[in-house]
C-alpha cells in the first residue's frame, strides 16, 4: 500500500529563539515545502532528492516509532531551500509523517503527525520548539507556544512577502547552543531580549488582525534589532535587511536560526523589493499570505 504526504515550509514572521523558552512566536505556512511517497517494505529506506545517509534514516526510523508504523521505503521532493531557515526539515519531516500514516492505512491526526515530526526534528535539531512542525502541518498563519500549541491567527489583509537568502545557512542546532551559552554568561540580557520579543510578538498579533501591514513592518525590525543583539545576525543578513526596507520594504529581519540562510520583507509591493535584492546578488522569490476568510478563522 502507498501513501503520500505534504508538508509546508514556513517563515517566522516573529519569535524565533524566543519560542524555544515557551515564548510566543508567529509563523506562517509558505507555498513551497515538500512532498512524500511511502511504501510498506521489509526495511527502512529514504531518499530526500539525491540525499540519503545514516542520519536521514535515523530520523525516518525515529518518525515511524513515534506513530508506531514499521519499515517503510520513502520518497521526498522538496521545493524548499533546504538549510535556510524556513522550515525545509519540518516540512519533510510532516511529510513523511503524513506518508506513513497514508500508507499504513492508520487515520491522521495533528497530535500524531506533530509527535512524529517532533521526533523527526530531534534527529537534526536537538531541542526544537516545534513551531517549525506546527506551521508546516497547518499552513496559514499561526500563533504558537510549546504549552498552548497551535492557534490560527486571523489576517485582515494578505501577507506579501520577499524572502532571499542571505549567505551559507548555520546549523539550527549550533545557533540555539549559541543563545543557551549566551545566557548562561549573560543571563540579564536574555532575559532583557526575551521579554522585549515576546512583546513584539504580541503587538505584532494585533497588527496581523488588524490589517496594519506598517506597524508590523516596525515591529520586525525591531525584532532584528534584537536578534543582532544576541549575535544570531551576520553582515549578509544586515545587508539584505537593509537593501530591503530602501527599495520599499515596510520591516525586514532573519527568519529561523540565524547565522546566515533567509530573510523575509514585508512589502506593499514586492516587486521592486525583489529587483533591488536580486541586483545586489541575493537570491530572492516572492510568496504571499492569504487573508483569512472571516474574522476568528486562520487562513
Amino acid at each position: 500500500m502507498n501513501g503520500t504526504g505534504r508538508g509546508n515550509g514556513k517563515t517566522l514572521l516573529l519569535g524565533e529563539h524566543a519560542v524555544v523558552y515557551g515564548m510566543p512566536a508567529i509563523a506562517a505556512g509558505i507555498r513551497l515545502g515538500a512532498v512524500a511517497n511511502a511504501t510498506r517494505s521489509e526495511a527502512f529506506a529514504l531518499r530526500v532528492g539525491e540525499h540519503t545517509g545514516a542520519e536521514l534514516l535515523s530520523a525516518l526510523e525515529a518518525a515511524a516509532g513515534a506513530l508506531g508504523v514499521g519499515p517503510h521505503r520513502v520518497e521526498v521532493d522538496v521545493s524548499v531551500p533546504l538549510g535556510s531557515g524556513l522550515g525545509g526539515s519540518a516540512a519533510i519531516g510532516v511529510a513523511v509523517a503524513r506518508a506513513l500514516l497514508a500508507a499504513s492505512g492508520e487515520a491522521e491526526s495533528p497530535e500524531r503527525v506533530l509527535r512524529s515530526a517532533g521526533a523527526w526534528e530531534k534527529v537534526f535539531h536537538g531541542n526544537p520548539s516545534g513551531v517549525d512542525a506546527a506551521a508546516a502541518y497547518a499552513g496559514g498563519c499561526i500563533y504558537f507556544t510549546k504549552v498552548g500549541g497551535i492557534e490560527p491567527l486571523f489576517v485582515a489583509v494578505p501577507l506579501r512577502l520577499v524572502v532571499c537568502l542571505a549567505g551559507p545557512p548555520a546549523s539550527t542546532k549550533q545557533m540555539v547552543e549559541s543563545v543557551q551559552r549566551l545566557g548562561e554568561r549573560r543571563p540579564d540580557l536574555l532575559a532583557k531580549s526575551l521579554s522585549g520579543i515576546e512583546s513584539l510578538v504580541k503587538n505584532a498579533r494585533l497588527c496581523i488582525e488588524a490589517g496594519d501591514m506598517s506597524g508590523l513592518g516596525q515591529l520586525m525590525n525591531y525584532n532584528q534589532m534584537l536578534l543582532s543583539g544576541l549575535f544570531l545576525s551576520t553582515p549578509e543578513i544586515e545587508r539584505a535587511c537593509a537593501v530591503a526596507r530602501e527599495a520599499g520594504a515596510l520591516g525586514a529581519k532573519l527568519t529561523g536560526a540565524g547565522g546566515g540562510g533567509a530573510v523575509i520583507a514585508l512589502c506593499e509591493d514586492p516587486a521592486p523589493v525583489e529587483a533591488a535584492l536580486k541586483s545586489d546578488g541575493f537570491a530572492a522569490f516572492s510568496t504571499e499570505i492569504d487573508a483569512s476568510l472571516q474574522p476568528g478563522v486562520g487562513s
